[in-house]
């Protein structure tokens, strides 16, 4: 069953109505619906076109949180093959939240770095919401240092609100962990290609989004900060989550105008979750082409050039 959310009430309402009617035809052979029906299917294509033309931050906030959007483990299963993941950070413990490991990518050799955040009560939990304690980041440390070591590009999938921020994860270290990666990912001498699939949050994210190329999907956000924690912030008001994101630039239009990200990568009309093999498949499309481009440079280029994209980012303005 499909989840609306506030503002697809329109879509819902003439969805709803197909789905009558549909109900009806199918009880009883003799009454023939066809004809509303595909007016009706006419009329939600035209409205979710119109609503989907138009989203503002907080909306595009709730497309890049639906429940139903498609995740890591999907791309995974559509992106890559023979992937081997690898577990714990040979420290404390093993991050469900971050998912790491081997793969081959259209035939080549790839690590491959995403969160998961879980498509289910039971999932949800196991992932952590895809808020990764440090464990994950000293994870994701060691399959980058193996990457490096064997020549393999990086392919890192971002979908976060941010980094768990709870007693246990500060006391393990939980901004040295994220400054680590942060860190390896500068440092790295082969290409990495970054791609926020949802929510972009804060360091939780960028430790592992530190790429040669950084690419949002259309509906995708990035920010420094939730809009609801940046309300709580600025006016001790999480209610005030709406103007927060308007003021905040999270979205995949803004971070491209400001030069933090190389592209966008268009959704479905309705978002990323009414056609996910498209979306996935167009994202591979994406990644590959930018790995062609990178793959004639020398790892010292690679790393002086990741290192000026970072440097410059904020000087044009």
């Amino acid at each position: 069953m499909h989840n609306y959310l506030d503002f697809e009430k329109p879509i819902s309402d003439l969805e709803g109505k197909i789905h009558e009617l549909k109900k009806i035809a199918s009880e009883d052979e003799s009454i023939d619906t066809a004809d509303e029906v595909e007016r009706l299917e006419v009329r939600t294509r035209e409205a979710m076109a119109e609503i989907y033309s138009k989203l503002n931050p907080w909306q595009k906030t709730q497309v890049a949180r639906h429940p139903q959007r498609p995740h890591f483990q999907e791309y995974a299963a559509s992106l890559f093959t023979e992937f081997t993941p690898l577990a714990g950070d040979r420290k404390f413990a093993n991050d469900e939240a971050i998912q790491a490991g081997l793969a081959r990518f259209r035939g080549t050799p790839v690590a491959v770095i995403g969160q998961e955040k879980g498509n289910d009560t039971k999932s949800r939990i196991k992932h952590n919401f895809g808020s990764a304690r440090p464990e994950g980041y000293r994870k994701a440390i060691r399959v980058m240092e193996m990457a490096d070591r064997f020549g393999l590009p990086l392919i890192t999938l971002i979908d976060t609100a941010g980094a768990y921020p709870g007693i246990g994860a500060e006391e393990r270290g939980q901004a040295e962990a994220i400054a680590r990666s942060t860190e390896m990912c500068l440092n790295m001498r082969v290409p990495i290609v970054s791609v926020v699939i949802g929510e972009g949050g804060s360091g939780g994210a960028i430790a592992i989004a530190t790429g040669s190329r950084v690419y949002m999907l259309e509906h995708s956000i990035y920010s420094v900060i939730s809009p609801e924690g940046a309300a709580s912030i600025l006016w001790r008001d999480s209610t005030r989550a709406k103007e927060a994101a308007t003021n905040m630039k999270i979205t995949a239009e803004d971070l491209k105008s400001l030069g933090i990200i190389d592209g966008i990568i268009g959704e479905p009309v309705g978002g990323a979750h009414r056609d996910p093999a498209a979306v996935i498949e167009k994202t591979g499309t994406v990644i590959a082409d930018a790995l062609k481009e990178l793959s004639g440079r020398t790892g010292d280029q690679l790393r002086s050039d990741r290192r000026q994209k970072y440097l410059s980012i904020g000087r044009q303005l």
